[in-house]
């Protein structure tokens, strides 16, 4: 027996998008083959709800030197990220009392918000001064669609990367998640040809990795780039070179007591999805908190794809990345 899917989440309903959003609609290519119409902004395809947070935070927010940025295209390690950066850049408030830490009882999306999600949900403007510094956030937005106060200021931004083709099965199986109980699921071929063609949520995937690395080799002291399959190969590695980047390196005393180690084990895809806030949950934006939590295995495309399907977004990405100078 199929399980029930819910209706749609909030923030994929077309019904309360802002006035500058719904004007700009009728001129923009649209993609109907996804969960609800994509519409392409800026080289970037985005639902309405969230284009409409996007216009928003390009026109409202202002970055402060201070602030931190996670970058990613959608399902590339978002959630783990998050949890990690959170805990490192709040470890001296939490570190004598981690049975009182916040990701015990609270989804690491609630912790660090989307930048054109959260915040400006269901309003134009919003008032992220109760932020304490620095304000760490996230964002599925590729480097050019950044608000230009972002490349602006002094913040940091960290990037990271997931295999393509692991992306692609953790976007369809999320995609089918979300589709209301009256919609089909997509089949893993649609998913797949949608991918090839650059149309499905933040992609074009391979622009959207490529505006990151490039700015990252141009401003490695402002962007980051990383590989999820690395840091899920040697974590402590990256723990310990996330605060050098980020300006908070970890102390002597934290190095020999077990911090990284710590961190690493809270922020766990075990300990993560075993907390009854991931188990039965829900984020302001309608979205199951279980739902962000499905494997994160290297490699897991294998257990979906036909060989076949794993060679065309292969030859694209070849095409497609060609004299960038990465590889996926």
């Amino acid at each position: 027996m199929t399980p029930s899917r819910p209706h749609q989440p909030k923030y994929l309903q077309e019904d309360d998008i802002s006035q500058k959003c719904r004007n700009l609609l009728p001129s923009l290519p649209c993609e109907k083959r996804w969960i609800t119409s994509l519409y392409q902004y800026q080289g970037f395809w985005y639902p309405p709800n969230v284009l409409k947070g996007i216009l928003a935070c390009q026109d409202h927010f202002r970055a402060q030197d201070t602030d931190v940025l996670l970058i990613t295209a959608p399902k590339s390690g978002t959630t783990w990220l998050k949890a990690i950066l959170f805990c490192l850049l709040n470890r001296a408030e939490f570190s004598g009392s981690m049975q009182h830490h916040p990701l015990l009882t609270q989804n690491p999306h609630d912790l660090v918000p989307f930048l054109e999600i959260q915040p400006f949900f269901g309003q134009e403007i919003s008032n992220l001064t109760s932020f304490a510094s620095p304000r760490l956030f996230a964002t599925h937005l590729p480097y050019p669609l950044l608000p230009a106060s972002v490349k602006d200021s002094g913040c940091k931004m960290v990037y990271l990367c997931r295999n393509p083709k692991d992306t692609c099965v953790s976007l369809w199986r999320f995609a089918n998640k979300m589709r209301s109980k009256a919609t089909s699921e997509m089949p893993l071929g649609e998913c797949v040809d949608a991918f090839c063609r650059g149309a499905h949520p933040a992609g074009p995937y391979w622009d959207h990795v490529q505006g990151c690395y490039k700015a990252s080799s141009e401003m490695p002291e402002r962007v980051l780039f990383l590989r999820y399959e690395d840091m899920k190969e040697d974590p402590h590695v990256h723990v310990k070179r996330l605060p050098d980047f980020l300006g908070c390196p970890l102390g002597k005393q934290e190095l020999m007591d077990g911090t990284v180690d710590g961190i690493l084990r809270m922020c766990s895809f075990d300990s993560l999805s075993a907390l009854e806030v991931n188990k039965s949950g829900k984020l302001s934006t309608g979205l199951e908190t279980e739902w962000f939590f499905r494997k994160g295995e290297v490699g897991d495309w294998l257990n979906y794809m036909t060989i076949e399907m794993g060679e065309k977004i292969d030859r694209v990405m070849q095409e497609k990345m060609h004299g960038s100078g990465l590889t996926l």
